[in-house]
């Protein structure tokens, strides 16, 4: 669980920084040990912290993944509010429009049991119109890429509640002022 009592757990934290060094490693091809010594730490202490039993300095967090090719970055998080089209369905708008890589903003996805090539402007105005009526906030933020939303949006086929609720995300970053 992320929280106890109001408090972040600990323990959360710590496994998710140990996910993130093990994720760092293996997309720069590096065992523990190169690791470890091109961070200046030690490849016992690196195993510390990829399985989550030591939590690393901000500062060492850092150097470990500036050593894999990485950069330790503030981003801010992306949540959601929930609100029912006029035929009762539910759909999610986050509060702020998120930003995929490449490879998963051009992805083959699969949506309501049907696949769409997101790479195809056509299927992915139809995965966006499904993901925006009826997608949950994972699917969302999996599979809707803001800039890629923000350019088909005037040619996304939305019941009037989804459109309307999305409609101030699209402006904002168009730089458009709110009416």
């Amino acid at each position: 669980m992320y929280e106890r009592g109001g408090v972040p757990d600990v323990t959360f934290w710590a496994q998710r920084g140990g996910w993130l060094f093990k994720q760092a490693r293996h997309a720069a091809s590096m065992k523990q040990a190169a690791l470890a010594s091109a961070s200046g730490t030690s490849r016992t202490t690196l195993s510390a912290y990829e399985h989550g039993r030591k939590s690393p300095t901000l500062e060492t967090a850092g150097r470990i993944l500036d050593a894999a090719g990485f950069r330790l970055a503030l981003e801010p998080k992306v949540e959601f509010a929930r609100g029912v089209a006029d035929d009762g369905r539910p759909f999610h708008v986050p509060n702020r429009l998120p930003r995929l890589p490449p490879a998963r903003a051009l992805a083959t996805v699969t949506v309501r049991e049907r696949t769409y090539e997101l790479a195809d402007r056509a299927q992915r105005r139809e995965a966006y119109a499904a993901l925006l009526g009826a997608g949950g906030p994972d699917d969302l933020l999996a599979h809707v890429d803001g800039v890629l939303l923000v350019e088909l949006w005037d040619e996304l086929p939305l019941p009037a509640a989804v459109r309307s609720a999305w409609l101030p995300l699209v402006r904002q970053a168009r730089g458009e002022p709110d009416p």
